[in-house]
């Protein structure tokens, strides 16, 4: 007999409404599904301690797909379990747990249906983010002891070589990594485009730009604006496809290299967008050195990144700085870690301009 949901039909029809105060207690010990405020210490405490059942249910839910094949409706367990090979009662328990978090809502009969949060979960939505945080990230986070202890990441230890070199030798997983970048960065160039005038720039150089969806989106705004899109020689090629269904191949040279080594030159102003916080400072005031070699006088540099603010008040960027110790080796800075290595390599900070998101533009130029 094919096992549909794990339960007796007859419960599920008369279930006691009694079940509510069950499913209050579980949403009140799962972070950001209820003000962490209203929790008492030990609830709050115990919400953190058990962060990582509802991220990696939503990791799971993710690789199996579960939000593209509800897309066009609710669908039974046993239908779901064959679409995706999967376990019928196990999935449904899977289902079950994410439906109390909001992602996913059961039907009275028995069918599991969309949420708008689990639309998030859709490939054309947040799906690659999901995969990412889950997947290699997830698993670098949990050898953060040692990276607390030594100061170095866990990605390439846990690997074998760095994330970029990983990105670059897998191609899945480079091609995940892109859609999760545009997806967690669309909103933030809007932020960009809405504080900062590119109108005066003839030649924008963007360092590290990954698969150009930066790029393309200043290009789109500024007609009269020309591009060069410089990255590793594997990003390169993905970039070019990206710039030409775009129809902005005309419009931007794209230029293969390592920052670490030098940078395009001639640019009036060189963008680095979440670039720096890849890296330890060591790196940076090298990068940061090639770029001031490169640029002719009356150039910028404009760097987008977090600026951790003094304090204790809540901030993602606080837990993200984590992510890149012990991913990269990076980190998130504050403003005076900035101005420093500003200084250091011959540039003079000379404005950061906040947007309605987490990232600053910070600007600067040469100090000669």
């Amino acid at each position: 007999m094919a096992i549909h949901s794990g339960r007796d039909p007859k419960i599920h029809k008369n279930k006691p409404r009694a079940g509510n105060l069950l499913a209050r207690r579980i949403r009140n010990q799962v972070p950001g599904v209820s003000q962490m405020s209203e929790l008492s210490p030990r609830e709050r405490l115990a919400s953190y301690i058990t962060g990582y059942f509802a991220s990696q249910c939503v990791y799971v839910a993710a690789e199996l797909r579960l939000a593209d094949h509800l897309t066009m409706g609710p669908r039974t367990v046993d239908d779901l379990s064959h679409a995706t090979g999967t376990h019928p009662r196990s999935l449904y328990r899977l289902l079950r747990a994410l439906a109390s978090l909001g992602i996913f809502q059961e039907e009275d009969d028995g069918r599991f249906a969309m949420t708008a949060t689990a639309e998030e979960l859709r490939s054309d939505a947040q799906r690659a983010t999901a995969l990412m945080m889950g997947g290699e990230f997830y698993h670098a986070w949990g050898d953060l002891l040692n990276s607390i202890r030594t100061g170095e990441p866990a990605f390439p230890r846990l690997n074998g070589m760095t994330c970029f070199e990983f990105l670059a030798s897998h191609t899945a997983q480079g091609e995940n990594f892109d859609k999760a970048m545009t997806a967690l960065n669309d909103r933030k160039t809007q932020a960009i485009l809405d504080v900062y005038d590119f109108s005066d720039v003839r030649l924008l150089a963007d360092i590290g730009g990954g698969n150009g969806s930066t790029l393309i989106r200043i290009l789109e705004r500024y007609p009269a604006l020309y591009g060069v899109l410089f990255d590793l020689a594997e990003v390169a090629g993905r970039a070019r496809l990206g710039l030409e269904l775009a129809g902005l191949a005309h419009r931007c040279v794209v230029s293969s290299g390592s920052f670490l080594d030098s940078v395009p030159k001639g640019a009036d102003v060189y963008l680095f967008r979440h670039i720096l916080h890849n890296w330890d400072d060591p790196s940076v005031e090298q990068i940061l050195r090639n770029t001031r070699d490169a640029m002719d006088p009356g150039a910028k540099l404009l760097v987008v990144e977090r600026i951790i603010p003094p304090g204790n008040d809540p901030l993602f960027g606080k837990l993200q700085d984590l992510t890149m110790l012990v991913v990269h080796g990076g980190l998130e800075r504050t403003e005076a870690e900035f101005r420093q290595l500003f200084e250091q390599t011959g540039f003079r900070l000379t404005r950061i301009v906040p947007t309605a998101q987490e990232v600053c533009l910070i600007e600067g130029k040469r100090t000669d």
